[in-house]
């Protein structure tokens, strides 16, 4: 309907202009060929302007399709363009802008002023001078913090406009490990996630992979995001600019949380280093999973399946339900069966807690010989 109504516009426009050529182009012809006084305005000449009217509006009616699939293919160019420009660097630039062109004018009228070259001078004055302000913002774009946390308001789902909601921004480590779809599920997680463009370009390449095992964690981790995007209540943000700069997919997240004044959703140990030596708050996974599990002191009794053998002689090895490994002292023997044992020590470690205990049978004999 919107093309239809265009195209009529369009045509009459066309008749319009075909009809004011003719009326243009028909004294300068009088130089040329025999014109009668009051020709202009006779039905001949009326007929004329009739015919360029047509003919022109003839032209239009048959251009206009192709102007207007011309005209939507630089607008969706110029979108897609803009879209990879953050926000803050937009506002930079028409901040910039406004400013220039009032000391640009404010300088060039009374250089307009002068004779012969104040008419060529005055806008190469203004076009240098709108060139600098506009670099000079854009180089000094990380000094402006406080336009990343205005114009970010406005992101999908809120941020921090909307109460205390901050950004977090996941990590390709923590997307493809999962757990942290259980963990919007519990309610905990709150404000924004944030999934950024290059993050979901590494995830493609890992799906593609032709590596079997790389190709399964590049498909999980998109399927954990679908899931995140379409079954939790969490809003989720894509984050469509790029940092071209940078190459390495860690130092543009850290770039990204520093921009948009986010959290970093990782279980990657590097990662977590940067981000504190750089002042960058990180939600780590493994670190959430080890402070979640049960407290346990020496001396408490518990139920474990002894599965394997340990490092040391006569060990045997069990796990929790949560994965954290018991190591047992003499229990080599008791492996394939589930025995009661006492905890003797429990060492916390940065891959996560150990648990030493030896067979309450084996404890109860030492103590009954004493």
């Amino acid at each position: 309907m919107v093309k239809k109504i265009l195209r009529i516009v369009g045509t009459i426009l066309g008749v319009v202009l075909g009809v004011y050529l003719f009326v243009v182009i028909l004294p300068f012809l009088k130089g040329f060929i025999d014109i009668p006084e009051g020709f202009y305005f006779t039905p001949v000449s009326i007929g004329y302007y009739a015919v360029g009217g047509l003919l022109c509006g003839l032209i239009f009616y048959l251009l206009t399709p192709a102007l207007i699939y011309v005209f939507n293919c630089l607008v969706a160019w110029a979108d897609s363009r803009l879209k990879t420009v953050p926000t803050q660097d937009i506002a930079l630039v028409v901040i910039s802008l406004i400013i220039t062109l009032l000391i640009s004018l404010l300088l060039s009228y009374p250089i307009y002023r002068l004779p012969v070259v104040g008419v060529f001078l005055s806008p190469v004055i203004t076009l240098f001078l709108v060139i600098i302000g506009v670099r000079f913002m854009l180089n000094r774009k990380d000094e402006f913090t406080f336009l990343s946390s205005l114009f970010n308001r406005n992101m999908r789902g809120g941020g921090r406009g909307r109460g205390n909601e901050v950004f977090k921004i996941l990590d390709t480590s923590a997307i493809i490990d999962g757990r942290i779809v259980d963990i919007c599920k519990t309610g905990f997680l709150e404000g924004v996630i944030v999934v950024a463009g290059f993050v979901l370009e590494e995830l493609r390449h890992i799906a593609d992979s032709p590596d079997l095992l790389k190709r399964n964690r590049g498909r999980r981790g998109l399927d954990v995001l679908n899931k995140i995007q379409k079954e939790m209540d969490i809003p989720v943000q894509i984050y469509e600019a790029d940092f071209e700069d940078i190459t390495e997919v860690d130092s543009k997240l850290v770039k990204l949380a520093k921009t948009i004044n986010g959290k970093i959703i990782t279980n990657d140990f590097n990662l977590n280093k940067v981000c504190e030596l750089q002042g960058i708050a990180v939600l780590n996974i493994n670190e959430l999973a080890n402070a979640v599990k049960p407290v346990v002191l020496p001396g408490e009794e518990m139920v474990a399946q002894i599965i394997k053998d340990g490092k040391e002689t006569g060990q045997g090895i069990a796990y929790l339900d949560d994965g954290t490994m018991i190591v047992v002292e003499g229990g080599r023997r008791y492996i394939g069966e589930t025995v009661d044992v006492l905890v003797t020590s429990v060492l916390q470690t940065a891959a996560g807690r150990m648990i030493f205990a030896k067979p309450k049978q084996d404890a109860e004999r030492l103590n009954g010989v004493k």
